[in-house]
């Protein structure tokens, strides 16, 4: 699997001002709180630390952009969902994250993660919708796949696809950050889409 030759945080964004504007092409990670956005992170870059890991819900509490081989960036949004905090907070989340991806024209694709083990939620599907109301191109990443068996996990995929309502050709990756099931394929959706970032 080719890996980036370097990797580095770049900033923790509360506001838009604060977000890059050199024009780079973005690739964000968005799913619920625990599911595994910074795993995944840490998994595709070969870094144990690059993004922090917390077993409490809701730590990742800004956009954090880290550059990749000085070309493109990573985007790892807050959480969304079961996070303790307070409602005032999670209301300024989720302003924070409609302002990125609503209105980010450097944002390539979103890669949304779903817990394999568990059907889309009512906010993974209010996610999915703002990110097809934006036209953000979207890969799913189906976390945790190492947990369940092979056929609890075709089980689970097919009902994922229904719930969400997934064109058949929908691409959705059962991904693992313990076996790295899935990180290969996650990383080539992406370069494709950074490919395509700088051709426009």
């Amino acid at each position: 699997m080719m890996r980036p030759s370097s990797a580095q945080f770049l900033r923790s964004a509360m506001d838009p001002a604060h977000f890059p504007r050199d024009g780079k092409p973005e690739i964000a990670f968005v799913g619920r709180s625990n599911v595994g956005k910074s795993s995944l992170l840490n998994a595709l870059l070969g870094r144990q630390e690059m993004a922090r890991t917390s077993s409490t819900p809701g730590k990742t509490q800004c956009i954090n952009f880290f550059e990749i081989d000085r070309r493109y960036y990573l985007v790892d949004l807050p959480g969304y969902g079961f996070a303790k905090v307070p409602k005032a907070v999670k209301d300024a989340w989720n302003r924070l994250m409609h302002q990125y991806l609503s209105d980010r024209e450097t944002l390539r694709l979103a890669v949304l993660l779903l817990d394999a083990r568990h059907a889309p939620s009512e906010a993974d599907m209010g996610m999915l919708g703002m990110l097809e109301d934006n036209a953000i191109p979207t890969l799913i990443a189906a976390t945790k796949a190492d947990k369940l068996s092979n056929n609890q996990l075709q089980s689970s995929l097919k009902t994922m696809r229904k719930t969400l309502e997934l064109d058949a050709e929908a691409l959705v990756v059962p991904c693992s950050t313990v076996t790295n099931r899935g990180v290969k394929e996650v990383w080539q959706v992406v370069l494709d889409q950074v490919k395509r970032g700088f051709e426009i």
